[in-house]
C-alpha cells in the first residue's frame, strides 16, 4: 500500500474540557499519529443538547502547542465566518511560534447556521461566504508573505502592514480548503492551498474521491500549477475494535446514518483495507474522525494495529 499521512480529527458529540482534550491529543501523539485536528464549532449537531460544552478551537490549539510536543496541530475547518482575516492570521502564527512550527490551518465557508444565531455572528448567503473566504485567504497569505501588504477587497480591506504576523514555517503554515463542490471549492483550493481535503464523509466513496480530486487537478492545471504538488486528503469516520462487540459499541458513538455509511467500521485489517482504498483513490493524507473523545483505548488499537501498516515512517513535518 502507498504510505498515508494518518491522522486524528476531533469531533466530540458533546463537546469537551481542554483536560479531555489534551488527553487526546497526548494519546494521538504517543500512539505515532502525524497529527491531531480538532473541528471549530461552537455546537454540536443537536442544537437542543443540554450537556454540550463549547471550547474555542483556536484557544485550545494554542494549549496544546505548549502541552504536545511533536504531532501537528490544526483545524478542519476553521469557519471564515467566526474571525476577522487579520486577527485569524495573528492567532494561527501564534499557535505555530508556540508550537515550534507545527500548526495548519484548515478554512471553510461555515454552514451551521443554527451555530451562528446562537452565539451572535453574522450568517451571509452561501455566495458571500465563499467570497469572503476567498478574500480571507487573499488577506492572510498576504500577511504571511512579509510587511507592506495592502488589499481592497469587497469584504475585507488591509492598508500597509509594516507589522504583519510572523509563522515560524516558512513560507507560513500549510493552508488546507476543502470540499464537494465541482467548480468554486476546487478553484479557490487551487490558488491558496498547500492540501486540497474532498470531504469523504459527504458520501460517495473512492469513486466520488477520486473525481473530487480530478476536479481539483483540473483547477490546478487551469492557472498553471502543478498539481502533484500539493497534498490530497480525506476525512474517515473511524469505528475500530478488536472484536465484533467493541466495533459495534464504537459505530453506536458515532450516530449519524450518513456518517456511519461512509465509515470505516470494522477490524484493523478492515480499517487498513478503507484507508488503502482512500490512497488507491489519490489520498495521501487521512483524517480519521472520532467521537467519543474518552475512548483512548481506540485511538491505542488504531495506533497499533493500523498505522504501521499505511504509514511505517513517523513524521513530524508535512511533505
Amino acid at each position: 500500500m502507498t504510505a498515508v499521512r494518518l491522522r486524528v480529527l476531533m469531533e466530540p458529540r458533546h463537546g469537551a474540557r481542554y483536560e479531555e482534550i489534551l488527553a487526546l491529543a497526548l494519546a494521538t501523539e504517543e500512539a505515532g499519529f502525524d497529527a491531531f485536528f480538532r473541528s471549530d464549532h461552537l455546537m454540536g449537531v443537536d442544537p437542543n443538547d443540554p450537556d454540550y460544552r463549547p471550547t474555542e478551537c483556536w484557544t485550545t490549539l494554542g494549549g496544546l502547542a505548549r502541552d504536545t510536543s511533536r504531532v501537528r496541530l490544526g483545524a478542519l475547518v476553521t469557519a471564515a465566518t467566526f474571525r476577522e482575516p487579520g486577527l485569524l492570521a495573528a492567532i494561527v502564527a501564534s499557535v505555530d511560534e508556540m508550537s515550534g512550527g507545527r500548526a495548519e490551518l484548515g478554512l471553510g465557508t461555515g454552514w451551521y447556521e443554527r451555530e451562528h444565531h446562537a452565539f451572535g455572528i453574522p450568517f451571509p448567503p452561501r455566495r458571500e461566504r465563499f467570497d469572503r473566504m476567498e478574500e480571507q485567504l487573499a488577506v492572510i497569505t498576504g500577511l504571511w508573505a512579509g510587511p507592506g501588504f495592502s488589499f481592497a477587497g469587497t469584504h475585507y480591506r488591509v492598508a500597509d502592514n509594516r507589522t504583519p504576523p510572523r509563522p515560524t514555517q516558512s513560507p507560513h503554515p500549510p493552508v488546507i480548503v476543502g470540499g464537494s463542490g465541482p467548480r468554486r471549492t476546487p478553484a479557490i483550493a487551487a490558488r491558496y492551498a498547500t492540501e486540497f481535503n474532498a470531504a469523504l464523509t459527504l458520501g460517495g466513496g473512492a469513486a466520488a474521491l477520486r473525481e473530487r480530486f480530478a476536479n481539483f487537478a483540473r483547477a490546478c492545471e487551469a492557472i498553471g500549477r502543478d498539481p502533484a504538488g500539493a497534498r490530497r486528503s480525506a476525512v474517515l469516520p473511524v469505528a475500530c475494535g478488536a472484536t465484533p462487540a467493541e466495533t459495534e459499541r464504537r459505530a453506536a458513538v458515532i450516530g449519524s446514518d450518513l456518517m456511519r455509511s461512509n465509515a470505516a467500521i470494522g477490524s484493523p485489517a478492515e480499517v487498513t483495507e478503507r484507508i488503502g482504498e482512500l490512497a488507491e483513490a489519490g489520498a495521501d493524507t487521512v483524517y480519521l474522525h472520532v467521537y467519543d473523545i474518552h475512548d483512548l483505548d481506540h485511538i491505542a488499537l488504531i495506533g497499533a494495529e493500523v498505522l504501521p501498516h499505511v504509514a511505517p515512517t513517523r513524521t513530524g513535518a508535512p511533505a
